[in-house]
């Protein structure tokens, strides 16, 4: 973020953002990044590099749950050297349990590459929007 933008910015956030929030606690991550992907070409400034950190966590995700690992370490990596910089609750969404679950996950993708391995249903993280 740029040192001189106020990191507590909010502007009104358009439906696809909501509805990309909706899709990626519904462990629809690629229907998240379809969400957030127009609004991601469309920003400017700092949204720019905050939409397209939430679009490589949700991807990282989607290679998650499918399994492939290898892509979901490189998004994982992508996405929170991506998302480092803002608050962990910019834009009202509060992104905190996200970013810890995706380190955690990070590792699990990584230590288990070249195993047919999956997280469960339950061990995918939630964001929080606040009104």
């Amino acid at each position: 973020m740029s040192d001189d933008d106020d990191t507590s910015a909010f502007c009104p956030l358009p439906s696809d953002f909501s509805e990309g929030v909706a899709h990626f606690n519904s462990t629809e991550f690629w229907e998240a990044h379809e969400s957030w992907e127009q609004l991601w070409l469309e920003a400017d400034g700092d949204l720019v590099e905050f939409y397209q950190g939430l679009i490589q966590l949700a991807a990282a995700y989607h290679h998650a749950k499918r399994g492939t690992l290898r892509g979901a370490v490189r998004l994982f990596d992508a996405a929170l050297k991506r998302l480092a910089p803002f608050p962990p609750d910019y834009q009202n969404l509060d992104r905190s349990a996200a970013v810890a679950a995706a380190q955690e996950h990070r590792q699990w993708a990584a230590d288990n590459m070249n195993r047919d391995a999956r997280l469960s249903a339950d061990d995918f993280p939630k964001l929080v929007l606040r009104a």
